[in-house]
């Protein structure tokens, strides 16, 4: 793995998760552009204190899974502010989404059944479709002549399920839902859509993919995390219809087998959600910003993948030069990871460089010049 230029290293942070790092090796005034806080609610106070509410009244955590006996009013309440937010009839806590994407497909999909798969969907929706026994079929990465013809081919099965990350978190593009919807409306199918990276922000109220699209009553189910935009601690969760949720309260592994989620992050996810359902004013700060950078490093002659999203993957091609590249950019004061393959196919390496709703045009402007340098020094620019 060294020798291929693809070891992972970790580097240790020594402060709060934000748009500001001091690392534990002794850098300071890092400015952190890889961090999935996009709306930089992980060190918000009002998110913190709900927080520490949350741990002095419900305790450090509850020593059981949730049908024994580790289900709490808050458990509860946020389930159903989960479902509000979604405007679907209810909704179901796990530890992570990638438990959420682990248990939704073998409970629900047979034999009998089959799931359509984008080739890009993320590891966690591709090991859950493995756990099930349905008839598995994958697509073309957002091509919609070759969804329709695997549809045709699985009108056959008994049920047919369409699954697909509602915004990709390695390329930054948004799938094509709207057209999704109607080959599944004309081929009698579900959609489901992972919004991991698209909850809190995507779409005017910040409720994600479906929302941007316009197709909210015609996805069927949607999994997304509290780890990410909704307050950056941990937690995942399913929403969608109530005989859905019946089903995987019953049946869903993850959900019967893992200890429930704690107090204090049950808080910070639900002070999150109150907040972004006050106003829209944090998710629409986004685009602006997102604009600004993805505009500021194609004028300066870089590749950025996607479209209008705060995943702004640098693409660059070659691992080394990936790895190489991120470690002088930390030289510099700038904080991103080169990503690599088995992260991103072969020969598709980059630099992952994602916007946050709490960087100002400062921060990004130095982002830009120091790539700028950086690129010119290693040869990724003329």
């Amino acid at each position: 793995i060294r020798g291929a230029g693809t070891w992972k290293s970790e580097r240790v942070i020594a402060s709060r998760q934000g748009p500001h790092l001091r690392l534990a090796d002794g850098g300071a005034g890092i400015i952190n552009f890889c961090a999935n806080n996009y709306l930089g609610l992980s060190s918000h106070p009002e998110v913190i204190r709900a927080a520490v509410e949350a741990l002095e009244k419900f305790g450090a955590g509850l020593s059981s899974v949730r049908f024994i006996c580790g289900t709490q009013s808050i458990h509860k309440d946020l389930e159903e502010k989960i479902a509000r937010f979604h405007q679907r009839e209810d909704a179901i806590l796990y530890a992570s989404c990638f438990d959420a994407n682990a248990g939704i497909f073998e409970a629900l999909l047979t034999p009998e059944d089959a799931v359509l798969s984008d080739e890009l969907n993320h590891a966690s929706i591709i090991d859950g479709i493995r756990l099930c026994k349905a008839n598995k079929y994958r697509y073309k990465h957002m091509d919609m002549q070759d969804l329709e013809a695997k549809l045709k081919e699985a009108q056959k099965h008994r049920l047919r399920l369409v699954a697909t990350d509602g915004a990709f978190s390695m390329d930054g593009d948004i799938a094509p839902l709207r057209e999704i919807c109607q080959l599944a409306q004309k081929y009698d199918a579900l959609v489901f859509i992972d919004e991991c990276h698209a909850t809190g922000f995507l779409g005017p109220n910040g409720r994600g993919t479906d929302e941007l699209l316009g197709v909210m009553d015609k996805v069927t189910i949607i999994n997304s995390t509290l780890g990410k935009a909704l307050g950056g601690a941990a937690g995942g969760y399913t929403t969608g219809p109530k005989p859905l949720i019946d089903l995987l309260r019953q049946r869903s592994r993850p959900y019967l087998f893992s200890n429930s989620l704690p107090p204090a992050v049950v808080g910070c996810a639900s002070k999150a959600l109150d907040l972004l359902m006050e106003s829209n004013a944090i998710a629409q700060s986004m685009a602006a910003k997102t604009q600004r950078f993805r505009s500021k490093m194609t004028t300066a002659g870089f590749t950025i993948s996607g479209k209008d999203h705060p995943i702004c993957p640098v693409m660059l091609g070659d691992a080394r030069l990936a790895s190489v590249m991120a470690e002088d950019m930390l030289n510099r004061g700038i904080y991103v990871i080169g990503f690599s393959y088995p992260v991103v196919p072969k020969g598709k390496a980059r630099i992952r460089v994602q916007i946050s709703a709490v960087h100002s045009d400062e921060d990004i402007d130095r982002c830009v010049e120091a790539f700028t340098e950086v690129g010119r020094k290693h040869g990724a620019l003329p």
